[in-house]
């Protein structure tokens, strides 16, 4: 069975990813913690995590998705081009589901992943202009937006995003439960 790669990086936001692991779990659905490093990565709540592979030895092959959480600091990522073209490989498989939430769909802008894509992003205009990399016509201000196999998320959507992401895999999951109507 393949697995959703769920990405780590330094400051990376571990609330983000709580209910899209969640809801991974309850669909029986393995996941693979990739990081830049082999050493232990330390999210933005101080939360130490040492991930299963990185980006210089995972198959790409065995994944059927990928997870970015967003990053207290993206800028700690903007000149790291290993992962920018790692990303890229990821996502020369149309079939693969790509989501990334807060800042994170800046990684999927910077690899040219977003062009002709709608997308939104944890940033506010000024911060999107100043990169140079996006495409303003195809910014929504919506909380969650998916195109094709691209699903992009504020960080205040985390719940509608893991809910999102458990319906692109097709998972059995309770989604009533993630919003208190369980």
């Amino acid at each position: 069975m393949k697995s959703t790669g769920v990405f780590l990086y330094p400051l990376f936001s571990e609330y983000e990813l709580t209910v899209a692991l969640s809801i991974l779990k309850q669909g029986n659905h393995p996941i693979t913690t990739i990081g830049i490093t082999s050493g232990p990565i330390q999210g933005e709540s101080d939360l130490i995590c040492i991930p299963d592979r990185t980006i210089y030895n995972t198959d790409i092959s065995t994944l059927d998705s990928v997870l970015f959480p967003g990053c207290m600091d993206i800028t700690t990522l903007y000149g790291n081009n290993d992962l920018i073209e790692f990303i890229r490989k990821c996502t020369s498989s149309k079939e693969l589901v790509v989501a990334a939430i807060s800042s994170s769909p800046y990684l999927l802008a910077k690899a040219g992943v977003l062009k002709d894509r709608k997308f939104t992003i944890g940033m506010e205009y000024e911060q999107r202009k100043i990169t140079g990399i996006f495409d303003e016509e195809n910014y929504c201000s919506e909380l969650v937006v998916q195109d094709r196999n691209i699903l992009t998320a504020r960080g205040s959507g985390f719940i509608q995003f893991g809910i999102k992401l458990g319906e692109l895999l097709e998972l059995e999951f309770d989604p009533k439960w993630y919003q208190g109507q369980s």
